[in-house]
């Protein structure tokens, strides 16, 4: 009987530990995106000139003036299942490319990226056939995410209602090109949200919406979170990344700052970006409508003299009178 309770607390506790066992997503190690730009060096944009860069890189690069621009520099973490990861930075920190880069969309000049499952990228860029029907990119948006034709008609109406493109007309049935941006950005999410994702990465994409439409799209990324999914999210909005988001990468001139908690992470970002000085410029801007009291002074002093001002002509009028009268005499 020992040997069965003992049998029995070891298998516990490895379920135990298996359930809370956490599993890698993705993997970036020492990572560098670099971008080349040609100069302005012989033969640009002929034929010649683009087979000798892909043939002759190096040499290539030398004679044509080839700039690069180191866009990420040696950025290594590991996301786990369940986590939701927000990237944040100034303009040009690196935070697109970082996405593109694990989604497989650019090529990495160092380094390495290792992925459990097929990531996908959700940008505002989204490619969308902009003369086709809002139903129609309905469709085509499942069929490219590895959707079968039956569940796009099974969560045709679901993903319509969530985007809420019908809320003021029947606007699904019309071209992409008459929406807005912010009604395109919701059809985006809702055709990207439709599928559990391994990895769904975001990219502004809940920026163009709403504030109802944002509810939805965190009450979405949190069921999203509890399917063992990973969920990436690039954003200037801090609230929406407190909100969602449990974990923060902050990168900076395409170095990784800081990797940790999303309150330590944001404490220190706005911090750097002088967020505490904004609030104090809108108090003392606030007090200062209060300071022109003086001014008011001199306008009631101002109120008697109107009224003689105003006697002084017909005096001056009345004083002629009399000396006409005078004449005659």
């Amino acid at each position: 009987m020992a040997e069965n309770t003992e049998n029995t607390t070891s298998t516990a506790s490895t379920a135990t530990t298996a359930t809370t066992e956490k599993i890698p997503t993705v993997i970036a190690d020492g990572v560098d995106v670099v971008y080349r730009v040609n100069g302005t060096g012989a033969g640009r944009g002929t034929a010649t000139a683009a087979l000798n860069r892909m043939l002759r890189r190096g040499q290539a690069e030398k004679a044509a003036g080839v700039r690069k621009v180191h866009a990420v520099r040696n950025v290594s973490f590991t996301a786990y299942r369940g986590e939701a990861i927000g990237l944040i930075g100034t303009n040009g920190s690196g935070k697109s490319t970082l996405l593109k880069a694990v989604a497989g969309l650019l090529p990495v000049e160092n380094g390495r990226i290792y992925t459990d499952g097929q990531p996908s990228l959700l940008g505002v860029n989204a490619a969308l056939m902009s003369d086709l029907t809002g139903e129609r990119n309905v469709h085509l948006g499942g069929l490219a995410m590895g959707m079968s034709r039956e569940q796009i008609r099974e969560r045709y109406q679901e993903i319509v209602d969530f985007s809420g493109i019908n809320e003021k007309g029947d606007f699904i049935t019309l071209p992409m090109r008459t929406y807005s941006s912010g009604m395109a950005a919701r059809l985006r999410f809702s055709i990207a949200a439709a599928k559990d994702h391994d990895v769904l990465m975001i990219d502004e994409a809940l920026a163009t919406g709403d504030r109802s439409f944002q509810k939805r799209s965190e009450a979405r990324i949190r069921e999203l979170r509890k399917h063992a999914g990973t969920v990436f999210l690039v954003s200037h909005n801090n609230k929406s990344i407190r909100d969602t988001c449990d974990r923060v990468l902050w990168l900076e001139r395409g170095e990784l700052r800081m990797d940790g908690p999303t309150n330590d992470v944001l404490r220190e970002y706005e911090a750097f970006t002088g967020g505490t000085d904004k609030t104090t410029k809108t108090t003392r801007t606030a007090k200062t409508p209060k300071l022109p009291n003086p001014t008011k002074e001199p306008k009631e002093s101002m109120q008697p003299e109107s009224p003689k001002s105003l006697k002084s002509p017909k005096q001056e009028q009345t004083q002629p009178k009399a000396e006409n009268a005078s004449l005659p005499s």
